[in-house]
């Protein structure tokens, strides 16, 4: 006969075995309390997912008050394509975001023709919303002031003034007068435009100053050219030539003008729609990491063009033509890549 003591193990190992069923199978008031307790949990979810909706709708009205003020953006830097006189103007923006801190604008002051390209630091709202405001300073200051450096400083100096802490700014500005074909411009830090001539040379417009924002008495100068018949003028944002590819290429100056030079003789619209495709073909499957602008100005080669510019001075309805995008063969893209 086994003692007390000796019986123990055998108790305790039977109590561990038998628990699970025990508690498996409650009875009588052991179930009470368990239905209140499982709809606490069940609550908190319905609450949580009450929550998540109303954040989902709010971010939905958020992107689209983003999305149409990126549409009065681009109507703000209309138009995107212009025939005036003997010349073809063509611009577009391209942002990474829904709101750009790049713009373009043309404008008619008087009888001559006005062209700004900018580049604010930065991307998304802010910079979105300093660049409607910079366009009037530009607007403003470009009817008051002939001079390209006049008006540039002037916008400089109030973008300065009462501001803690202004945009930092890059732009070109330039006066086309199609009397004398003559493009007076200055250029505040941007990159310095291409002048692609009819004999194939290349010149860059560089004269002008420091970027706006920087400092409030900075000192402006005006440079000058001529557009002869053929010529070709590209103003673009830093975003294309600093565009990188898979293996940490910039797509470079170089790169650039290759690109132009490949449709030489084509129309404006046609040379800025095929150097953007040379500039995503580079980037492949890398997205751009900046905003991407162009402003294509080009002087037709047929003298018998009516003299005088004959579109309305709101340029409400631009002439627009075919946006077909005349690409380089691959082969010479290849060969550019190489480069």
């Amino acid at each position: 006969m086994m003692t007390s003591t000796e019986r123990m193990p055998d108790i305790r190992q039977s109590a561990l075995v038998n628990r699970p069923e025990r508690e498996a199978k409650p009875k009588g008031n052991a179930t009470q309390g368990l239905p209140a307790a499982s709809k606490i949990p069940t609550a908190g979810i319905q609450s949580v997912k009450q929550e998540l909706d109303v954040v989902r709708r709010e971010q939905a009205k958020l992107q689209q008050a983003i999305y149409e003020a990126a549409q009065i953006q681009r109507k703000l830097c209309a138009p995107r394509e212009l025939v005036w006189g003997e010349f073809e103007i063509a611009g577009e923006i391209f942002p990474v975001r829904h709101l750009s801190g790049d713009f373009f604008k043309v404008m008619e002051l008087d009888s001559a023709l006005g062209l700004t390209v900018g580049d604010i630091a930065g991307k998304g709202l802010s910079a979105g919303i300093w660049q409607a405001h910079l366009m009037g300073l530009i607007r403003r200051s470009a009817r008051r002031h002939s001079d390209p450096a006049a008006a540039v400083a002037e916008v400089n100096a109030e973008l300065c003034q009462d501001q803690d802490e202004p945009p930092i700014a890059a732009l070109f500005f330039a006066r086309l007068d199609p009397k004398e074909n003559e493009l007076v411009y200055c250029n505040a830090g941007l990159p310095a435009p291409l002048l692609l001539r009819y004999n194939k040379t290349v010149e860059r417009l560089e004269k002008g100053g420091p970027m706006l924002g920087a400092l409030q008495k900075a000192a402006y100068d005006s440079g000058s050219v001529r557009l002869n018949p053929g010529d070709l003028l590209l103003a673009y944002s830093d975003g294309v030539t600093e565009c990188r590819n898979s293996e940490d290429e910039e797509f470079e100056m170089g790169r650039l003008s290759a690109a132009v030079n490949a449709v030489a003789g084509a129309s404006a619209n046609q040379v800025l729609f095929s150097t953007l495709g040379a500039v995503l073909d580079f980037a492949d499957a890398c997205s751009p990491e900046d905003d991407l602008t162009l402003l294509v100005i080009r002087r037709r080669e047929d003298a018998m063009i009516e003299r005088f510019p004959s579109r309305s001075k709101d340029f409400s309805t631009p002439h627009r033509g075919p946006t077909s995008v005349v690409r380089p063969k691959k082969a010479e893209r290849r060969g550019n890549r190489s480069k």
